[in-house]
């Protein structure tokens, strides 16, 4: 039994249940027993995140202090999250395995390293300047926010999408087909090279890779034993050449390659005085500060257009606990939690409604479902604090809580609503409007109709100091294309500016 309790075995182990426990994380749909930081665990975990948002915002959300533990972590052990925890990196690795049934001679030459491989630091180089300057774009690249929101907006749906019971209405996203083919391309790419996001293009393995150059138990190569048989290249997850003058900052603790040595050549841990030295971290000096300087360029660019940070978009509405737009900017990780636990399917990935700074950041779209009243789930399950965890007494203004959160508000188009255009008797808006008062309310007129008979009809008005924009009447109303009643962002709690009527 103790001969199969290997470290690759191990590490085998873990990567399973880390995998499941990010699968079962992801997929439960009742949340009322659980906690935000259960749900966002491998979000809260990323080190990434954790020193992008500290950048941004130069804050640490209480929930990012768990990254700690991965930084930590690898400076004395190496690069082991890539392919022990990271749910994407061993998702990469299986598909890579299964999928790529190669010649022993093809597995030596796909494996070895390739200076391709350095890529993954100037896409970190340029996250991390626009950081610096105030815009968050990791979530774009990162592989945890990738891998979430790639379950929330595409996984799952197309999975319940033959599932009767799971949904009374099945869910369906905005632009999600865009989000669905981004993830379809990084598992097809393992087919052309083993584990291509992990080597080539992800900022957190960059992250870690500079981090592990520096971790204190390594893999070394004994150079009395090692006959240069290669075949420790064969299972490689890391393309780190661990044959030569290995090269930390690639290696993936995967522990293959001591597997795979017939001579016993390779060790994890202290060196020896037989080891051989590592390889430094490949990077081109050059290209290295051309890609910071991009990402200083590319700033400006994207701040000198119109977005929902210069100027209020009215269909800009975001999650009731939204912190003001230019921090959310700051904040949001467009990983898709809130996204994710939302009952109605209200919200939804921005596409370019925030300009291209809020790209799959999370908006109100209300012909699609609506913000259920008593429901603050979407505030408890965010990783960095762009949307603050409120109560359902908070939500709703219920005492001692003065004035309920306001998202937006809704407006009349009054040659669309039946009453007021067409002389149709309908009440469906006063009817699901859920403020106590209501927000909307009816004036009974007499109405001459065109053959000259009179009629008394219920025609509807907006009470804009109890609107809180929830949305539900505009979801409700008949008329289905464009809705009579549109709820839009002005009003919102959260914005001094986005207002109809300046305050002092």
């Amino acid at each position: 039994m103790l001969k199969y309790l290997t470290l690759r075995n191990i590490r085998r182990i873990y990567s399973v249940f880390f995998f499941f426990l990010f699968i079962f994380l992801v997929g439960i749909t009742d949340f009322r027993n659980m906690r935000g930081y259960e749900v966002s665990l491998f979000l809260e975990l990323d080190p990434l995140i954790a020193v992008s948002t500290l950048l941004t915002s130069w804050t640490l959300y209480k929930g990012m202090a768990f990254s700690l533990f991965i930084i930590i972590g690898t400076f004395f052990f190496g690069r082991f999250f890539c392919s022990w925890v990271c749910p994407m990196g061993i998702l990469n690795q299986w598909t890579s395995h299964f999928f790529n049934k190669r010649r022993l001679s093809e597995d030596f030459k796909v494996n070895a390293y390739r200076s391709s491989y350095r890529l993954k630091y100037y896409i970190l180089a340029v996250l991390l300047v626009l950081a610096l300057f105030g815009t968050l774009q990791t979530g774009l690249f990162d592989p945890i926010a990738i891998i979430t929101r790639s379950a929330a907006i595409a996984l799952y749906p197309a999975l319940n999408y033959w599932n009767d019971g799971l949904y009374l209405n099945k869910p369906v996203f905005h632009g999600g087909i865009f989000i669905a083919l981004l993830f379809l391309a990084i598992i097809f790419a393992n087919r052309f090279l083993t584990r291509f996001w992990c080597r080539t293009l992800c900022p957190l393995g960059a992250l870690l890779g500079i981090l592990s150059a520096m971790s204190v138990l390594k893999i070394w190569r004994d150079v009395d034993k090692c006959t240069d048989c290669q075949k420790c290249l064969q299972y490689c997850q890391g393309g780190c050449d661990p044959h030569s003058n290995l090269m930390a900052s690639e290696c993936h603790v995967c522990m293959n390659c001591i597997e795979q040595c017939p001579e016993g050549a390779l060790h994890y841990g202290l060196p020896k005085a037989v080891s051989s030295i590592h390889t430094p971290i490949d990077v081109n000096r050059r290209r290295l500060i051309e890609s910071a300087v991009a990402g200083a360029f590319l700033f400006p660019m994207m701040r000198s257009v119109v977005t929902s940070q210069t100027i209020p978009q009215h269909s800009v509405i975001r999650p009731p606990g939204s912190i003001p737009e230019e921090d959310f900017l700051r904040r949001c990780i467009k990983c898709g939690e809130c996204i994710r636990v939302c009952p109605t399917n209200v919200l939804q990935p921005a596409i370019l409604e925030a300009g291209l700074e809020g790209i799959w950041t999370p908006i109100l779209i209300n012909k699609i479902g609506y913000c259920e009243h008593n429901c603050v789930l979407c505030s408890h399950v965010c990783p960095t604090g762009a949307i603050v965890p409120l109560t359902v007494e908070k939500k709703i203004g219920k005492p001692p809580f003065q004035k309920p959160v306001k998202i937006g508000t809704a407006f009349y188009d009054r040659g669309r609503c039946l009453p007021w255009a067409m002389n149709i008797e309908c009440i469906v808006c006063e009817e699901v409007c859920p403020t106590s008062p209501k927000a909307i309310w009816f004036q009974t007129v007499e109405i001459k109709q065109r053959d000259g008979k009179k009629k008394l009809l219920k025609q509807p008005y907006l009470d804009t100091d109890l609107c809180i924009g929830c949305g539900i009447c505009e979801n409700k109303c008949p008329v289905r294309d464009q809705p009579a009643i549109r709820v839009t962002s002005i009003g919102e709690t959260r914005s001094r500016n986005n207002q109809m009527i300046l305050g002092d």
